[in-house]
């Protein structure tokens, strides 16, 4: 390797570099640089090129540059309109910068030169061919530099001038093309050069995988994308103009946040993706639509906190329904035990009684205070299984059934929910709802509830079920077996009194525009209302006829001015008209073949007046009133046991052939079924065989057997509050009731004498009149 040490201009290069035998334009604008390049154009043409170490710098020191760059020779000048120089420079040998020179206009150096050896061994023969192939093999993965400039480089014969060549070619730092121009060895720097490429192929060949693995992926995604565009156009054209798009995305999210079980969410998530490849014009995309929103609709896991606080539920409770001791007492028992387990399974009760005593008031009550959503449903009429169960999802026009609607109604998995009128549901030949209920109403199986819509198993095993009804007859016992039963007599008439003060007058005041100084009523006139105006076990007709006071009353003050409406006893007929009962039903006087029975209806405890004709015949015994076949054959029965003790009743024993005999129960119209008239029958029979009159102030409740024993009955206490509502002062009851007398109010249990009797004969002895 030759050198020699010459004084020539410097330019330094900012972010570039040239390697000896290349040709390149610079451009140049800084005036060092200018000057340096006119001061070479006069010493021979030739300046000293070496790189910046940082192209920030505007006015670079000798620090600031390497010491290793290029002698080149100045081939072309040009001046362009903004003032910047473009130059086309060869480079000629490697130089070192040996004296940095600043000579206020432009940078002088002295460098010493070094020309690279054009002799070639073996070695460095090797060396070549194996640069040109990894170089050939480079530029067929690359596909960035042109088969003609392979073809430049083979012809070639120097090897160092060979290595620069090709290390201009490769996308290499700043860093890495100065550590190649700093080389001097050329069998070194030959190494490097082929390092270098080998590294390089390498990278492609990595970068060429990931990017065929990335075009697949794509391929895949445009495939996709392109299929979904054509879907979007078939359902444009198909009648879809918005497309699912939107609507699939909406769903999804609502799906995400609906927290489902994750094998209900699934099945979303399923038929979701049925939804979106079925046509929208297709009669199944409405009903699956239907079905994923129903899904979404239903609460899963969402559920209100009980308010476990028994003070504040029994102030709610108290608050709001005066008596009703027993659902009150139940409803703070359930409360308590969730206190002290903090997980109970929702009780099932149902509040049976007559209209009008407030059931389902009171079930509104109970969510109210123990701060649960509540719900109701109504069951009356219903007589398909299908509303109970819902429909099966094939069919047109398919819904779940009421639970399910009430469930989503609720918004919570633990609500009160009400059964009203479950007594009422019917069957035919579309099922029997009845049955469906047994699982709805059945601890142990609605934690799996099944609706034929949704198909899935729902949880009901939290809610609270309360059912209410008038008549347990009719409820099947399988059903009835499942629920608690809380009976609900009616009110006496304190009570009465009291809730139509407290609560029925003040809401109706309010309801009619009115206030308490605009209307006051005493409590005289309503004990009117109730004893002469009304006849019911609970409260509803006494509400009505409070709305009509103050409808008149209203009247009243805007008609006549008035400032002021006071209702008394004497002003009561104004307002209602004459009286629409006698209060007391009793008989004026002792009558014989006349006696009064006790009954339980639907509408609570009444009275029932049994009446006996006797008249010359051939023994015919007629039944009138409209009586079923229990009534009947109490009638029977209390026949043919005065025929077998007509001698000790003092009974003529041929009566039944000589007389006719009639019993009648009065108001023919309404059916009377029940056993618990055969007391009353056989006392009235005597009574008119006798000629002994029936006291007028006693009432009997009570069946009788072919030896004269009497039976117990049920309905004890709303009989004793009709006994009580009549008039009655004395009541005859079977011996084993006796339990039963405790339900009975204290007020009533005052008001009248209650007579155990565990045979007839200690029925006439206190029934009859004489001896």
């Amino acid at each position: 390797m030759n050198n020699n040490e010459i004084i020539v201009p410097l330019l330094p290069l900012r972010g570039l570099l040239v390697y000896p035998t290349m040709v390149l334009h610079l451009d140049v604008g800084r005036d060092k640089s200018i000057q340096a390049l006119e001061k070479s154009m006069v010493e021979e043409h030739k300046i000293f090129l070496t790189t910046q170490k940082d192209v920030s710098i505007d006015d670079p020191t000798e620090d600031d540059i390497f010491t290793m760059g290029t002698l080149t020779q100045v081939k072309q000048m040009l001046k362009l309109p903004n003032g910047t120089i473009r130059v086309l420079v060869e480079g000629l040998t490697r130089a070192r910068l040996k004296e940095f020179y600043d000579e206020g206009d432009y940078i002088s150096s002295k460098i010493e030169t070094f020309e690279d050896d054009p002799e070639k061994d073996v070695e460095s023969e090797a060396l070549m061919r194996t640069m040109l192939e990894y170089f050939e093999q480079y530029i067929k993965l690359s596909k960035k530099i042109s088969a003609e400039t392979y073809s430049t480089v083979t012809d070639i014969e120097e090897p160092g001038r060979l290595a620069d060549i090709i290390a201009s070619h490769l996308p290499l730092k700043l860093k890495e093309k100065q550590e190649i121009l700093e080389t001097l060895d050329i069998k070194e720097r030959m190494d490097k050069v082929i390092s270098i490429i080998n590294n390089e192929k390498e990278v492609l060949s990595l970068e060429k995988k990931i990017g065929q693995r990335v075009k697949r992926s794509m391929e895949r995604t445009q495939k996709e994308y392109y299929l979904r565009e054509q879907m979007k156009a078939i359902q444009k054209e198909l009648g879809d103009k918005e497309g699912k798009t939107g609507e699939v995305t909406s769903l999804k999210e609502k799906i995400e946040n609906a927290n489902m079980p994750a094998n209900i969410e699934e099945i979303a998530f399923k038929e979701l993706d049925r939804y979106e490849k079925i046509p929208s014009t297709s009669a199944e995309s409405a009903v699956i639509r239907n079905y994923i929103e129903w899904l979404i609709s239903l609460p899963w896991t969402k559920a209100t906190t009980d308010q476990l606080d028994i003070n504040r539920a029994e102030e709610i409770l108290e608050k709001d329904h005066y008596g009703l001791e027993k659902v009150k007492e139940r409803v703070l028992e359930y409360l308590a035990v969730q206190q002290l387990t903090q997980s109970l399974k929702g009780p099932i009760l149902c509040l049976a009684g007559p209209p009008g005593v407030g059931k389902t008031s009171l079930a509104r009550s109970v969510a109210k205070s123990l701060g649960r959503n509540f719900v109701r449903i109504s069951l009356g009429g219903v007589r398909d299984e299908s509303e109970i169960r819902g429909h099966r999802r094939t069919y047109v026009g398919a819904m779940p059934g009421r639970i399910i609607q009430g469930m989503k109604k609720a918004g919570t998995i633990n609500p009160v929910f009400l059964l009203d009128e479950i007594d009422k549901m019917s069957s035919d030949f579309r099922g029997d709802p009845s049955s469906a209920m047994l699982e709805v109403l059945d601890p142990e199986q609605n934690s799996t509830f099944s609706d034929h819509f949704i198909e899935e198993p729902y949880d009901l095993s939290k809610v609270m079920f309360i059912a209410t009804a008038n008549n347990l007859a009719t409820i099947p016992g399988p059903l009835r077996d499942r629920m608690e039963i809380i009976t609900i007599a009616g009110y006496t008439e304190p009570e009465k009194v009291h809730i139509a003060k407290d609560h029925l007058f003040p809401k109706q005041i309010e309801e009619h525009g009115l206030n308490k100084g605009k209307i006051q009523m005493r409590d005289e006139a309503i004990q009117n209302i109730i004893r002469y105006y009304t006849r019911e076990a609970g409260v509803r007709s006494l509400e009505r006829q409070l709305a009509t006071i103050c409808r008149k009353a209203a009247k009243i003050i805007v008609g006549e001015g008035r400032k002021r409406v006071v209702v008394t006893e004497k002003n009561l007929e104004e307002f209602l008209g004459k009286p629409n009962f006698r209060y007391g039903q009793a008989e004026l006087e002792d009558q014989v073949g006349v006696a009064t029975g006790l009954a339980y209806t639907a509408f609570g405890g009444d009275t029932l007046s049994i009446e006996v004709s006797i008249a010359p015949g051939k023994g015919k015994l007629v039944l009138t009133g409209k009586l079923g076949d229990v009534m009947k054959e109490s009638a029977q029965a209390a026949f043919s046991y005065i025929r077998s003790r007509a001698n000790e009743l003092k009974i003529d024993p041929e009566f039944n052939e000589k007389n006719d005999i009639h019993i009648h129960v009065p108001e023919g119209a309404v059916p009377k079924d029940g056993p618990s008239a055969g007391i009353t029958i056989a006392t009235a029979l005597i009574s008119a065989l006798t000629g002994r009159a029936v006291r007028k102030e006693v009432g009997m409740t009570g069946e009788i057997t072919l030896r004269g024993r009497v039976l117990p009955i049920g309905g004890l206490k709303e009989k004793s509050l009709s006994a009580n509502r009549a008039g009655l002062t004395k009541v005859i009851l079977p011996r084993d009731n006796e339990k039963d007398l405790d339900d009975i109010p204290e007020s009533v249990r005052k008001e009248l004498e209650f007579v155990l009797v565990s045979h007839l004969d200690e029925v006439l002895e206190h029934a009859l009149v004489g001896e």
